[in-house]
């Protein structure tokens, strides 16, 4: 019986400290196939039929119902705005059923976007996203980007585009 006692603990101690490990693969997966635009189609593996996707901005926070239909239509429209853009993890941090990540993407400003028209020059977005995962699933997600900075980008490639 202290066999069986001490099979169970150490069973729970291993499933315990390989979800966390799951929660930070299903998230860099994800990341790296879906949201770097290689495979948006495979959101269908990763999240959950729908997930909450906050949005957190200081002057109007929203909750957006995703789901990995929607979610594909998502990047495929970063891909038209950006081109084939670049994409950096620059921190990831998991801790149980939630993932922190912070990225870096580079792409080229290829439509329009916020009423500026397309200039073919780069674009950085900074974003940090938190991830919450059930059943090896991205249920929800909050998302922050840095705006005032891209919006500078776009105002200031519009400058640049009109001086030449």
């Amino acid at each position: 019986m202290k066999h069986l006692f001490t099979i169970t603990i150490l069973s729970v101690l291993a499933s315990n400290f390989s979800f966390g490990q799951s929660s930070e693969k299903i998230v860099r997966d994800f990341l790296l196939n879906v949201r770097t635009g290689l495979r948006p189609e495979d959101a269908k593996l990763y999240m959950a039929d729908t997930v909450l996707a906050h949005q957190v901005t200081s002057e109007n926070p929203t909750t957006v119902k995703r789901t990995p239909a929607n979610y594909t239509n998502h990047i495929n429209e970063f891909k038209r705005l950006f081109g084939n853009y670049e994409f950096e993890i620059t921190e990831l941090i998991a801790s149980k059923d939630k993932v922190y990540v912070r990225w870096k993407q580079t792409g080229k400003h290829m439509a329009e976007i916020d009423g500026f028209e397309p200039t073919q020059l780069p674009l950085i977005e900074y974003t940090s996203a938190v991830y919450r995962l059930e059943k090896k699933r991205i249920v929800e997600y909050w998302i922050q980007m840095d705006r005032l900075g891209f919006d500078l980008q776009l105002k200031a490639n519009q400058k640049n585009t009109i001086n030449k």
